[in-house]
């Protein structure tokens, strides 16, 4: 191990969050599993954001005591960014679950495989 890696652990923590999200999202077949490695993917990305625009020494962009200067303050492009984010990924997840509901009650099974199956059964 690099002495970047070392200096730089919580980015590599994030980006193995996302990996682990990504192989989750890609290896199973149960949806509501599916659902949840996007969350942690999503949660991945919001992590790694909020790294990136931390500054360690700066404070966060209110002015007090007089001070303007924009050293002092960190960038809040970041976290608006990752507000935002957190909405979004909320309805998203809201959506997907509903609609994961929606087909087990036609359905009656979470698997994909069978879903898609079961649909090309009723399409002849």
């Amino acid at each position: 191990m690099g002495p970047n890696l070392i200096s730089n652990y919580s980015e590599a923590a994030a980006m193995i969050l996302f990996v682990i999200g990504f192989s989750n999202l890609l290896l199973q077949q149960n949806l509501i599993k599916k659902i949840i490695g996007l969350n942690v993917m999503d949660s991945a990305v919001y992590l790694f954001l909020t790294l990136k625009g931390y500054i360690r020494g700066r404070v966060a962009p209110i002015i007090t005591d007089g001070v303007q200067s924009v050293e002092s303050y960190v960038n809040p492009i970041p976290a608006g960014l990752v507000l935002t984010g957190i909405v979004v990924s909320v309805s998203v997840s809201a959506l997907m679950l509903s609609l994961t509901v929606q087909l087990y009650k036609r359905f009656h099974t979470l698997n994909l495989d069978e879903i898609s199956t079961r649909l090309r059964r009723e399409e002849q």
